[in-house]
């Protein structure tokens, strides 16, 4: 069965001494059969408290063994986890809560000072922590801990899933307008875990690191390991210091990184006091990285596949990878523009590039991304209108811009909304942006459109130097002038300290938009 809860039993039966979880804590540790008699036990837990398949319950949480318990608990007795993103304003979680219509919510207890806000008053009642007797005492709730839920009941069997139900609800975007809370069924997700699994060779000896966030669809990577019956190890919080020294301590064979934090850890001036000969895949995402930060991870970490994953929340969530050996061919042939590519789909996914009526598009030629496969999301909860415009013959309309080589290879050009169309010309933020990461004295940029009276949309510039370093707007503007079209290069410029980022380091667009989109001055 292509069921998550199949693949739990599974894990138990086949692989019950083998190590489910390592090190989440000193001397936490549990094997599948260990691993999974709690899950049973929890799953019983939240029935208690009145829950029903189908139902579903918030989680507020970093990443932890316990918020993985919680997952898997859901998946085996059938009612619905609704991570939630920690980062979130206390009215965007409550959105999130009443449009789901979560009936209990699991929080850690390191984030329990929030509950106090008066947004999370109808939720007041069904609130439990996600953790120990002990870690919860200073945060008391009309509902037992997480570590109660399970003590306190007996296993619960185990409920057969349909492959077609719903297993998890991940919400995407939110923190401008309002987020989307995409379905993801129980087929989404194993489809995709063994997409991952035979296209990166997982075997049940691997043990994957958890940074990505739990709240994020890049988590579910992870789903390749309990298909396969290896070992999962949790990272609470990215750091450069602390992965490295996790990626050691716990003998981490996978793990994935947004490109910022990779280059965060390759920077760091702990990296060569650790061990990390156990890496063998490293899959970096979210967003493109530049070719020197290419070339230097594959020097850096020489026993490990290097490999760029594409994907969204809609589609469980990966598409396409570029595998190490693409990024080691191009290099050996000097096809350097390879680099940039999303890579190839995965076994099962069919990929199109189709133009504004739906007509696909010839080979090479731009246009929308659509796709098709067992891992695409039903739909969105609750959103008929939204569901017709972006499900259309059985396809799933991606909003992503790009065009697809002879060979096969996915390159990304944009995403439709960051298209921007000055002078009745359309200009790919992307590319720009990749110009703009060239220039030496560059550390980060994100390009806008926004409005101009002459042209109806400029080409904006938020630009980051490196520390120390001192940029005008008209050195950055010759810089790209010996590299791309005059109409692309940026009329107006913004420095800054940062830019505003996602949970997996990727820029927030839609921050910047709204800082920036009625400056009519650099």
């Amino acid at each position: 069965m292509l069921t998550m809860s199949s693949a739990l039993d599974r894990a138990r039966r086949t692989h019950p001494n083998r190590p489910a979880i390592i090190e989440a804590a000193p001397g936490v540790n549990q094997s599948w059969a260990e691993h999974v008699d709690r899950v049973a036990r929890l799953a019983a837990g939240l029935r208690a408290q009145g829950l029903e398949p189908g139902q579903r319950f918030g989680i507020l949480s970093r990443n932890t063994h316990r918020q993985c318990e919680l997952l898997h608990a859901g998946y085996w007795s059938g009612i619905v986890p609704v991570p939630i993103n920690v980062r979130l304003a206390a009215p965007e979680i409550a959105f999130v809560l009443k449009d789901a219509g979560c009936r209990l919510l699991a929080v850690d207890p390191a984030l329990a000072g929030m509950l106090g806000k008066p947004e999370f008053e109808p939720w007041k009642a069904g609130v439990f922590m996600l953790g120990s007797v002990e870690e919860s005492k200073d945060h008391p709730s009309r509902l037992p801990c997480h570590d109660e839920l399970i003590g306190s009941s007996g296993p619960a069997d185990l409920r057969d899933a349909a492959e077609d139900e719903d297993a998890i609800l991940l919400y995407t975007g939110g923190t401008t307008g309002r987020g989307k809370g995409v379905r993801l069924t129980h087929r989404n997700i194993v489809s995709n875990g063994l997409q991952v699994a035979t296209t990166l060779g997982i075997r049940n000896d691997d043990v994957y690191l958890h940074v990505a966030p739990m709240f994020h669809s890049a988590d579910l990577l992870a789903t390749a390991l309990t298909l396969t019956g290896g070992a999962h190890a949790y990272l609470p919080g990215f750091d450069p210091a602390a992965w490295l020294a996790a990626i050691e301590r716990t003998r981490t064979t996978f793990t994935m990184l947004a490109p910022t934090m990779l280059i965060m850890v390759l920077q760091s001036p702990e990296f060569a006091k650790h061990d990390l000969s156990s890496l063998r895949i490293q899959v970096y995402g979210s967003a493109p990285m530049a070719e020197a930060w290419i070339r230097r991870t594959l020097e850096a970490l020489p026993r490990a596949a290097v490999t760029q994953g594409y994907g969204l929340t809609e589609t469980a969530p990966i598409l396409t990878f570029l595998e190490h050996r693409h990024h080691r061919d191009a290099i050996d042939a000097g096809n350097l523009e390879r680099l940039t590519a999303a890579g190839k789909t995965l076994p099962g996914v069919d990929l199109r590039i189709v133009d504004e009526t739906g007509i696909e598009v010839a080979s090479g030629a731009s246009g929308e991304v659509v796709v098709r496969g067992p891992n695409i999301t039903p739909g969105y909860h609750g959103l008929a209108e939204v569901n017709a415009a972006t499900f259309r013959n059985g396809w799933f309309h991606t909003g992503d811009v790009g065009r697809v080589d002879a060979e096969g290879f996915l390159y990304l050009l944009d995403r439709k909304k960051d298209i921007i169309v000055t002078g009745g010309e359309n200009v790919y933020s992307s590319e720009v942006e990749a110009v703009l990461f060239q220039h030496p004295l560059i550390a980060e940029a994100a390009v806008i459109g926004v409005p101009d009276d002459l042209y109806g949309e400029a080409v904006f510039a938020v630009v980051v130097p490196k520390p120390g370093a001192s940029l005008d707007a008209e050195e950055v503007a010759a810089h790209c002038r010996k590299l791309i079209g005059g109409y692309k290069i940026p009329r107006r410029m913004a420095f800054v300290d940062a830019l505003p980022k996602s949970a997996l380091g990727k820029a927030l667009k839609s921050e910047l938009r709204l800082r920036f989109g009625g400056t009519s001055g650099s």
